[in-house]
């Protein structure tokens, strides 16, 4: 796990890179990598390219980045600078070099390279793992840029028509001092309706996210579209009807113990986050199959729910009592919250109204001496464990038959908002007007903020410009377009936007902030193909471990992760009602990151 920096001058007026501007950047994003930095300029000062190295694989001398594909003497045809983990690196090395191939280390980064010399931007389709890359190929005068399946690993970039920065942190883009930060509409939209800000976009028009499963090739020509090499919705179009139940066990069973397994490789010690749920249990039990040495697992306990039913504490330590793993459990209190706040903030590159669970799970576990820890994430969107997929469903169909029904939805919500917003949430006003379709409702059920409430909370312009250039009812609907399948629709939903856009991007900035590497084996596209259409259940997942998870677990009820920051707000000043919620936590997470760069 890494931080990287390009900056590529491709316009034959643009001026040369700036090695200071670069340095800034790179010096930016250090928790990402406070093992060492690298850095490597083209002879002819047009394209120069940036490390921070946190040590996982080959922590040695001769991992570390930006890595050439050359002789000492020969000038580069190909340099690296990467991001990420290739989980199956070994077994490509293993095929590269029965071709003839030599390799000077044991990294995963120079397989990158080899591969990229075979096969050109075709190589992402053999890779297994989260990553993010930038490749120099001085023959034809370009970078090739490329993000994983899922974005597990973010990539920012911002052209100006003449030269092209790309790095892992927004922020650590704006820290370079030649960004346009003149305000993305779009980006502030986004958040208000969804908590988090929608890919590609930013807050920022300069600043462009590399959407997910996407590569991008930038040359002396300048910069073409993206190119998508991998989408969620097509695994989820058909479902399989003619397997038994059996079969299916026996089928995740395979696929999850294989990649929880790949998830494993590491030259450095790797953790559990456990909690009580099934997902990291799941996860858990599987990896203690897998491993030789006790397993190191860690859990968050909160004073405010101690003792309580969203005390997460007293069965993680009876899964890891299962498992025998080597296990602690954490206290964090409302005053490490205040304490922490100024450097969370810091930390979050764009604003999420999520992550704080994440930042101070990882916290811990870099108290503890590890680098890397895996996560339950994934287990919802992939088995149908959010309240979404009956919810989502059961709204778009029992009003989508409705003709006319946004019309004078509309007309209801006009006239119920004013009096509903002092009784319950505002959301209800909209009930008619969005829940007669899956995008509606899926707004409904996941948003923040509806397009009517937005003026309340920012600039009526701006909002009005950036509901019109996010379009989030069309691109619901063309998440799900070629879809029949009820779960499956939820699913591509809630991974395409929520997890991808939300959740991943929270672990990345939230891990990095305590340079950990958290690892996702449940978000993993090898096996998303294998288990997309068997339409298992969070059971079904659950009875994955030979040794099976205790009773108290499996019949436990839903309640999700849960950090008491509605308790810590509202204890600062409890008179103060609109800071309770997520409502009140996204109005000051969005005026903290937006005051940054003001």
């Amino acid at each position: 796990m890494c931080g990287f920096t390009v900056i590529f001058s491709y316009a034959p007026d643009a001026p040369p890179v700036n090695v200071g501007e670069m340095r800034q950047i790179n010096e930016r994003m250090r928790a990402r990598g406070p093992d060492g930095e690298g850095e490597w300029f083209s002879s002819d000062g047009r394209v120069g390219l940036g490390h921070r190295r946190l040590a996982i694989i080959d922590p040695g001398e001769t991992g570390a980045q930006p890595i050439q594909l050359a002789g000492i003497d020969v000038a580069p045809r190909f340099v690296i600078t990467y991001n990420g983990e290739i989980y199956n690196y070994k077994a490509i090395r293993d095929e590269l070099t029965a071709e003839g191939r030599l390799f000077a280390s044991n990294s995963d980064t120079e397989v990158l390279l080899h591969l990229y010399d075979r096969d050109g931007p075709e190589m992402v389709h053999k890779l297994r793992g989260m990553f993010a890359f930038a490749i120099w190929d001085a023959e034809k005068q370009g970078v090739f840029l490329a993000r994983d399946p899922f974005g597990i690993k973010p990539l920012y970039y911002a052209t100006d028509g003449k030269t092209v920065r790309v790095a892992s942190q927004v922020k650590a883009l704006l820290a370079g001092g030649r960004i346009d930060t003149s305000p993305d509409p779009a980006g502030h939209v986004g958040f208000f309706i969804f908590g988090y800000v929608p890919e590609p976009h930013t807050l920022y028009k300069g600043v462009q996210a590399l959407p997910s499963g996407s590569s991008l090739w930038i040359d002396r020509k300048g910069m073409p579209e993206t190119r998508k090499y991998f989408d969620v919705c097509s695994h989820l179009i058909s479902r399989s009807t003619e397997v038994s139940k059996a079969d299916v066990l026996r089928k995740l069973h395979t696929a999850l113990s294989e990649s929880v397994g790949h998830h494993l490789v590491a030259d450095v010690p790797v953790g559990v986050f456990l909690s009580a749920g099934l997902d990291s249990a799941t996860v858990t039990g599987l990896a203690a199959e897998r491993t030789n040495a006790a397993l190191r697992t860690m859990t968050l306990q909160f004073d405010e729910l101690a003792g309580g039913t969203m005390d997460e504490a007293p069965l993680a330590e009876e899964i890891a009592a299962l498992y025998q793993t080597q296990h602690q459990t954490r206290t964090v209190r409302g005053v490490e919250f205040h304490d922490d706040m100024d450097h969370l903030f810091e930390s979050m590159d764009q604003p999420s109204i999520d992550g704080s669970n994440t930042y101070f799970v990882s916290k811990e576990a870099a108290a503890m001496g590890l680098k890397v820890a895996l996560s339950g994430l994934g287990g919802d969107e992939l088995f149908g464990g959010y309240p979404s997929f009956r919810q989502i469903p059961r709204l778009a169909g029992s009003l989508g038959w409705i003709p006319g029904l946004t019309s004078a939805g509309r007309a209801i919500r006009y006239v119920s908002a004013p009096f509903l917003k002092h009784l319950t949430s505002p959301k209800y006003a909209s009930l008619f007007e969005y829940g007669g379709s899956y995008s509606g409702a899926y707004l409904l059920r996941r948003g923040l903020y509806l397009p009517w409430e937005l003026p309340d909370v920012m600039d009526g312009d701006m909002a009005a410009e950036g509901w019109r250039a996010l379009q989030p009812l069309v691109r619901l609907e063309e998440t799900i377009d070629g879809i029949v399948d009820d779960k499956a629709r939820v699913s591509a939903l809630e991974l395409t936007w929520y997890m991808q856009n939300q959740l991943l991007r929270d672990s990345d900035w939230a891990g990095m902030a305590h340079s950990i590497e958290i690892r996702t084996p449940l978000v993993d596209a090898t096996l998303f193909a294998e288990i997309a259409g068997l339409n298992a259940s969070k059971l079904d997942m659950a009875a994955a471990p030979h040794l099976p998870l205790p009773s108290s677990v499996l019949n436990r009820p839903k309640t999700g992760f849960y950090m008491p920051i509605r308790e810590w707000l509202v204890g600062e000043d409890p008179d103060h009602s609109e800071e309770r919620g997520y409502r009140g936590w996204a109005r000051r997470v969005y005026t903290q990151v937006t005051q940054e760069h003001a």
